[in-house]
């Protein structure tokens, strides 16, 4: 029995050590492969002890829903799922009550709408892909419900591109109008017009509604929607190093009463 759980000990040990190399790869590999150079910018939720700052999420929805969900969806998320942010269910009841939702249709037979209930998939502003094209070069706006876990550099790629709008250089042109210049998309041409302007929502606590304090919180609400478990992940994480930690120990001490008297 104490050979099983030393071995089984063991393999939990270097099944931990291959996970964390590979984390520590990807990441090595991601940064290394990548062609655009962004800032790097401190975020409340990287590396393994990291949590979201709630108040910052909260916030960075209201700059979604003002600046950013008249084009860009969030369709694999329900109203519920803000839960998880801190709302309360009556809170998240009178912001979906606000949106509506297509219910089939009505004795005439035209689309019937509904308020959005806490249980409906926040619905995209596009009633179908032809409408989002026709009014967008051509192009689908991305939803952002896992954007944030599907670019390289994650939070710090967004947060670049939402502070990377400036005036283009002499020597740049554009390939054609309804483009703008940015210093960190790829190819410095983007179709998204700057999104955020200085005051352009009021924050209900007071934080100053600067253009980097609205793009922190919205990046950091993007990255929250494409990791919405990550806190739960970490506390679970560490309650299994914990415990492999306690097995090691345990096993050792064990390891030693049983053999102390052999010579």
């Amino acid at each position: 029995m104490m050979e099983i759980t030393r071995k089984l000990t063991f393999k939990a040990i270097g099944l931990l050590i291959v996970m964390f190399s590979l984390n520590v790869a990807g990441y090595a590999e991601r940064v290394a492969t990548d062609k655009n150079s962004y800032p790097k910018y401190p975020w409340s939720f990287s590396g393994i002890f990291g949590s979201y700052d709630l108040s910052s999420v909260q916030r960075g929805y209201l700059v979604y829903r003002k600046s950013c969900a008249s084009c860009h969806s969030t369709e694999y998320m329900r109203y519920a799922d803000l839960q998880q942010m801190g709302l309360t269910l009556d809170q998240i009841d009178k912001m979906a009550k606000t949106d509506q939702i297509l219910d089939g249709k009505d004795a005439q037979g035209k689309d019937h709408y509904r308020p959005a209930t806490v249980v409906d998939y926040i619905p995209s502003p596009y009633a179908n892909k032809l409408v989002a094209q026709s009014v967008n070069m051509g192009k689908v706006p991305l939803d952002l419900s896992r954007y944030a876990m599907t670019v390289d550099g994650q939070a710090d790629y967004i947060m670049a591109i939402l502070l990377g709008y400036t005036k283009s250089p002499v020597d740049f042109k554009l390939d054609q109008d309804g483009l703008y210049y940015n210093r960190y998309f790829p190819g410095h041409q983007i179709a998204m017009r700057p999104p955020l302007v200085k005051g352009g929502v009021q924050y209900t606590d007071g934080t100053n509604t600067t253009i980097e304090q609205q793009a922190k919180d919205v990046t950091t609400f993007l990255s929250w929607t494409a990791h919405p478990h990550l806190i739960e992940r970490h506390r679970i994480g560490i309650m299994a190093l914990i415990y492999v930690a306690f097995i090691a120990v345990l096993t050792f001490i064990i390891k030693r009463k049983v053999w102390s008297n052999v010579k």
